[in-house]
């Protein structure tokens, strides 16, 4: 290129760049000054978007302008009309500035407010992000709308929304924020459909997950959803850019719901399948406490979860795997078994150790004393461990000799040292009995001696029944004292009435049966039979004064002196005004029947009154038939001396016989009417 070429070159070179200049000031003018930072930065970008603008421009001027530059570059150099140039006269005829501007304004791009357009991030600072749409001037974005996407570099095509083409300052508004919300759900329903992975910014943590900034959707991350690992810790994800998967969206409540877990599920799933398909039982392999549970461990054999359940972590007792274990812990795990299906691996830590079974002391015996722990209660009994993972039973029958079957607590508690003798040793089974009441002497092995009929004791009372009262004398020796002994005079119904559980009670040992440990026992023995005396005191017809303590349907009971007490029906209960006899009524009873044997008295109160009527009844009757007797005599006597006066005498007298005898008749026939309706009151 020659020097007039090169020449002519610069000076429309500087032309174009005087026209953009007279445009950035005019902008410039009505917009504030922005921060030095950014002024500098975009006057580097400015310059190289003018030069490169120029090259292009140089670059597409159509070869007939080309030829006339060259034309003219040719032109001796003092042709050059400096006075023109001088005076900033156009040097472009109309046509060639239409033609330049035509070119220019294919270089911008025509925007419009409100829609989203695609943008190059051209430059970058710790606050701001300068992007360029093609527009006559770059736009400003905060850093803070991309915090999502810690990875953009200059360079970089981001979506913006276009608020604004020229603010008060003349600047271009435009958010990135807002053009993510605009196309956030085209997008997350395309990433469910296609199965898109997709970046999240996790923002915080809220119950049950996490909150994940998608597209400028606040999704839901599931704690279940983060890793394949349960995870201890959610704050250390906090800040943090992953990647996820759309899982589950509600249009309806707008909710979305991704997946983390779900990027390596299908790898893992594959991993699984071939540490499976390599898997034997009884193979030892190295894990990590994944996960402690109250029922196992789950140990981690490098992709695929083995399950260690409680009963295998040892061979003694355990209450909770954190009492062999801890997370994180690596240790050596056996194959115990495995279900290919089902993906599930039972793996054990024991079985790496001999059973204490097998080195149980050989020479250990049926009735040998050993010392032991106990490490745990139930209702039916204890169990004692005499030596790491040997336990034996003590049932609750086992512990004392005493025939009440109570709870095993009442004796023994977790953690009691206690010595205990062998009852039963099955070393093929692995089961062992005990019993602690064998240390003491069995108290059945003398109890004729120490307890002989008739001899005298103290119980205390145990519990009751309907038929009687069950008493301890001491422990192991229980006797039964039946309702019918407790009392020679009281009827008892029920031993409530007579005596409470705990109690201390005097008691006469009746009988003993040694073969089925049983002793039949009184109370009411401790005193003579009242009733020999009370044959002679309460004879039949003899009357008593008493009390009235109780009524029902089939009569009453009446407490009679000496402290017995007899039976009145309801019929014998009516007083002599017709009414009958109510509860503490204290009133004359006559006894009408007397049994020594069944204990029995029945009482009568109207047979008081009705005796006494019935003897006056007598002696009237009698008083009469005397006089009657007398005057038959008479009459008989003075027969032979008959007069008239005398017959007139005598037919006086007959009518006053007959009048006594129709008196009588009549007071007979009242009687028996009487008697019927008593008759028929009673049926």
């Amino acid at each position: 290129m020659t020097e007039k070429e090169e020449k002519n070159l610069n000076e429309e070179l500087d032309k174009e760049q005087n026209v953009e200049n007279q445009q950035a000031e005019s902008a410039e003018g009505a917009a504030a000054e922005p921060v030095k930072e950014e002024k500098a930065e975009e006057a580097k970008t400015e310059e190289t978007v003018s030069a490169e603008k120029a090259e292009e421009t140089v670059q597409q001027v159509a070869p007939e302008e080309k030829e006339a530059d060259v034309a003219v570059a040719e032109k001796p150099a003092e042709e050059f009309d400096w006075d023109k140039y001088a005076t900033d006269a156009d040097s472009y005829s109309q046509g060639d500035r239409q033609k330049f501007e035509a070119m220019y304004d294919e270089t911008l791009s025509t925007i419009a407010e409100n829609e989203v357009v695609e943008g190059t991030v051209i430059a970058m600072n710790k606050r701001e992000v300068v992007v360029n749409i093609g527009y006559k001037s770059e736009g400003v974005v905060s850093l803070n709308e991309f915090r999502y996407n810690p990875e953009l570099a200059i360079g970089d095509t981001v979506e913006v929304y276009v608020e604004s083409q020229e603010d008060k300052k003349g600047q271009l508004v435009l958010s990135h924020k807002k053009a993510r919300a605009l196309r956030s759900w085209d997008r997350v329903n395309a990433a469910l459909e296609n199965d898109e992975i997709i970046k999240g910014y996790i923002k915080c943590r809220t119950k049950g997950g996490m909150i994940v900034d998608v597209f400028g959707i606040e999704a839901f991350l599931p704690g279940s959803q983060i890793d394949v690992k349960p995870i201890r810790d959610y704050d250390i994800y906090v800040g943090k850019t992953m990647e996820f998967k759309v899982v589950k969206i509600n249009h309806e409540f707008k909710n979305v719901v991704v997946s983390h877990k779900a990027l390596i599920e299908a790898e893992l799933e594959q991993q699984k399948k071939e540490i499976i398909s390599k898997l034997e039982k009884g193979q030892v392999l190295e894990g990590t406490v994944k996960n402690i549970t109250s029922y196992g461990v789950f140990i981690d054999l490098g992709g695929v979860d083995g399950l260690i359940h409680i009963t295998d972590l040892s061979w003694g007792r355990v209450n909770h795997p954190e009492e062999i274990v801890q997370l994180d812990q690596k240790l050596n795990v056996v194959i115990l078994d495995f279900d290919d299906a089902k993906k599930r691996i039972a793996l054990g830590l024991k079985q790496l150790t001999q059973h204490p079974w097998d080195s149980l002391d050989p020479n250990l015996k049926v009735g040998d004393r050993v010392k032991g722990k106990v490490v745990v209660m139930a209702d039916y009994g204890a169990f004692v461990e005499i030596a790491p993972g040997v336990e034996g039973l003590i049932h609750v029958s086992e512990m004392s000799w005493s025939q009440h079957l109570r709870s095993a607590q009442e004796f023994l508690k977790v953690g009691d040292e206690v010595e205990a003798q062998i009852l039963t040793l099955d070393r093929e089974e692995r089961k062992m009995s005990l019993g602690i009441k064998q240390l003491k002497p069995d108290p059945w092995e003398n109890i004729v001696e120490k307890y002989p009929v008739g001899s005298r004791h103290t119980a205390k009372v145990r519990n009751f029944t309907n038929f009687g009262v069950f008493v301890e004398i001491e422990e192991g020796v229980d006797g039964l004292i039946h309702i019918s002994d407790l009392s020679w005079t009281k009827k008892v119904k029920h031993p409530a009435e007579f005596t409470a559980i705990g109690e201390d009670i005097d008691v006469v040992v009746l009988e003993i049966d040694k073969d089925n440990r049983r002793l039949s026992l009184g109370h009411k023995q401790l005193e003579e039979n009242p009733w020999d005396v009370f044959e002679s005191v309460f004879t039949v017809d003899s009357i008593h004064e008493g009390t009235i303590i109780e009524v029902f349907d089939k009569g009453a009971i009446v407490a009679l002196p000496y402290g017995v007490e007899g039976f009145v029906t309801p019929k014998h209960l009516v007083k002599e005004d017709g009414t009958t006899a109510k509860v503490d009524e204290k009133l004359p009873f006559k006894v009408i029947e007397f049994s020594k044997s069944a204990k029995r008295i029945i009482l009568s109160h109207s047979r008081v009154f009705e005796d006494e009527k019935k003897a006056e009844e007598t002696a009237t009757r009698k008083t009469s038939e005397e006089n009657t007797k007398k005057t038959s005599r008479k009459i008989k006597n003075s027969l032979e001396k008959t007069t008239l006066g005398d017959i007139t005498e005598l037919a006086q007298l007959k009518s006053e016989l007959e009048e006594n005898e129709k008196k009588e008749k009549k007071e007979k026939e009242e009687k028996e009417s009487s008697d019927n309706k008593d008759n028929n009151k009673e049926e």
